[in-house]
């Protein structure tokens, strides 16, 4: 751990707009699946371009973790609230890795690529079964309500430490936006 207070502005900007995304992601994908409307076509196409554009920012960040020491956790956590923190952290990052791929495996199991944005599509990974696409259907949606199940502990956590407990934990991770004199 590091000595630092605040997080390196790319793991800031790297981490708001791939959050922003995310719950996106999962609002769209909760929407389009409960709708017969005719934009849910579109919707879907937005859905899977912005899963593969989640997906590259999830490895960039797992990148710049790597080359970057995060703040230290306050010194007064108990070992099972550094637990806590650092497995959901982890719980967290295979989540948003494995949903995309999950998207584009169930796609490719229904015989369909998966575009971007409408650029190109990317290589099918499997051939059609539509029993695997039963099987990558049900675990994409499990993983998305993990995943929306863990932001929602992620931010409480965040929350506590920024309103309740005022260690500086939330405040390392915000933007801050300095005026010019």
């Amino acid at each position: 751990m590091s000595q630092d207070k605040s997080f390196p502005t790319s793991a800031k900007v790297l981490h708001w707009l791939s959050a922003l995304l995310i719950l996106c992601m999962l609002f769209i994908g909760v929407t389009m699946i409960q709708s017969l409307a005719t934009w849910q076509n579109t919707a879907l196409q937005l859905h899977q371009s912005v899963g593969v554009l989640v997906f590259i920012l999830v490895v960039l960040r797992l990148l710049n973790r790597l080359r970057i020491q995060a703040p230290a956790l306050p010194s007064d956590i108990t070992g099972i609230q550094h637990f806590a923190a650092k497995s959901t952290q982890v719980l967290m990052y295979v989540l948003m890795l494995a949903l995309p791929i999950s998207g584009v495996l169930m796609r490719n199991s229904a015989g369909l690529p998966v575009s971007f944005f409408g650029a190109f599509d990317l290589p099918l990974w499997v051939s059609e079964s539509m029993a695997s696409y039963g099987l990558y259907r049900e675990a994409h949606g499990i993983m998305a309500w993990s995943l929306f199940g863990v932001i929602v502990l992620h931010i409480s956590a965040a929350l506590q430490h920024g309103l309740i407990r005022q260690d500086g934990v939330l405040a390392s991770m915000l933007l801050s936006f300095r005026s010019r004199k």
